[in-house]
């Protein structure tokens, strides 16, 4: 059974248009070259309401918050609609328990409402229901008035920060067991899942290869946040947050002190003043559009991923690694997950410590040709285009055993 032509509602934990690019929304801009999608955006909270009251991401969702006649955003993707819900109330901040358990509802209640009127509206007779890490609201699929011919969720990450496992541990747990299936983006993730619902699946992260790619063209000129940093410089490119392994960082910073090392990407408050970022020969250089993306890695003669190695780090598989790979860029990263190397081979240096980390950097600076070959050829085997016909079996499969029976 081919998976085309079906309509699927994708209610996910990313925004539409988040600043950096997502496996949710990717996943779903794959999806709809051949099906008909409907990408439901992270609600906003009424917090949210007052506190982007100026951004342009208000703006593009004011227009719809209040109407069920024109609740969704087209976008350029004919067959791709982003549906806006009205803002919910601010829960999160409640204790777990009988109140929030009932606050949820509500909240449930305000999204499946909107969704209830587009799926009328737009004459949907049947869907397949993904529910892409949104784990704060595991029982809102079964509020629809029409079901969903098959339920979902999709889990691109452990839950780690205390604002996530306040409610989400339990809330999760909840959605595993209500679902058909569920697609993990690690191996540890589907193993830990699978103790819930046996029907649980990986399939890895990719990533945008074609965009990446851009920062081989000679014409692109590297971006201008790198115009002050000397060279060698070392890049990371990401969410700056509990992830990285700071003291290997303060490590790495003290053996390197002739080369320069760029952290592009939005900074976690609790990780803005960490004492890592006080050394002379590093640089925050804040968050750049997605678009900048091959600019950014032009300029960066190694690119590494320096996580820590600790209980959940072993279910992060990181989009970034293949971003790097498909750019052409020398990779260095620690050993936080075993299953990596399954994926990229000799092509990717893999270090236990700060002193191989060290080593394996300057290796990098001395890159040939034929190396950096080796890495687009591992690149091109971890593209979108891969992972979304992985996707497509999974659910057309599953889709096809349910229904017979």
């Amino acid at each position: 059974m081919e998976l085309k032509n079906q309509h699927i509602v994708i209610f996910s934990q990313m925004q539409f248009d988040s600043r950096l690019e997502s496996t949710n929304y990717t996943m779903a801009k794959h999806l709809a070259k051949d099906n008909y999608v409907y990408y439901v955006d992270r609600p906003y909270t009424w917090k949210d309401y007052v506190q982007f009251k100026d951004t342009p991401g208000y703006k593009a969702r004011k227009p719809h918050f209040f109407s069920s006649t024109d609740s969704f955003i087209q976008t350029e993707i004919p067959n791709l609609k982003i549906i806006i819900s009205p803002p919910v109330p601010s829960i999160n901040s409640l204790p777990e328990g009988k109140i929030y358990r009932m606050a949820l509802k509500v909240n449930e209640w305000i999204v499946v409402g909107r969704l209830n009127k587009v799926i009328k509206n737009l004459g949907i007779t049947d869907y397949i229901f993904i529910n892409s890490y949104a784990f704060y609201y595991p029982t809102m699929h079964r509020l629809l008035k029409l079901q969903p011919l098959l339920k979902v969720y999709h889990c691109v990450d452990p839950l780690i920060e205390e604002y996530q496992t306040r409610h989400g541990l339990i809330s999760e747990d909840i959605l595993v067991k209500d679902m058909d299936m569920v697609i993990c983006t690690s191996k540890e993730l589907s193993n830990i899942k699978a103790k819930l619902n046996p029907n649980s699946y990986f399939v890895p992260n990719a990533a945008n290869i074609s965009h990446s790619q851009k920062a081989l063209d000679p014409m692109l000129p590297v971006a201008e946040i790198l115009s002050d940093v000397r060279k060698p410089i070392i890049g990371y490119f990401g969410n700056i947050e509990r992830r990285i392994d700071y003291d290997l960082l303060t490590n790495l910073l003290k053996q390197n002190p002739d080369k320069n090392f760029v952290f592009v990407g939005p900074v976690d408050i609790d990780y803005e003043n960490n004492p890592a970022f006080d050394a002379p020969n590093i640089f925050k250089k804040g968050s750049v559009p997605y678009e900048q993306l091959p600019a950014v890695l032009k300029g960066f003669d190694v690119a590494i991923i320096p996580f820590k190695k600790d209980d959940v780090s072993s279910s992060i598989f990181p989009l970034k690694l293949f971003e790097y790979l498909g750019s052409g860029r020398p990779v260095v990263i620690s050993d936080f997950n075993a299953d990596l190397e399954e994926f990229t081979g000799d092509t990717v240096h893999i270090c236990k410590n700060a002193e191989e980390f060290t080593a394996a950097i300057n290796l990098s600076l001395n890159d040939t040709p034929w190396l950096q070959q080796k890495r687009l050829n591992v690149a091109s085997q971890n593209t979108w285009e891969h992972r979304i016909t992985e996707i497509k079996n999974l659910l057309a499969t599953n889709l096809n055993n349910k229904q017979k029976g």
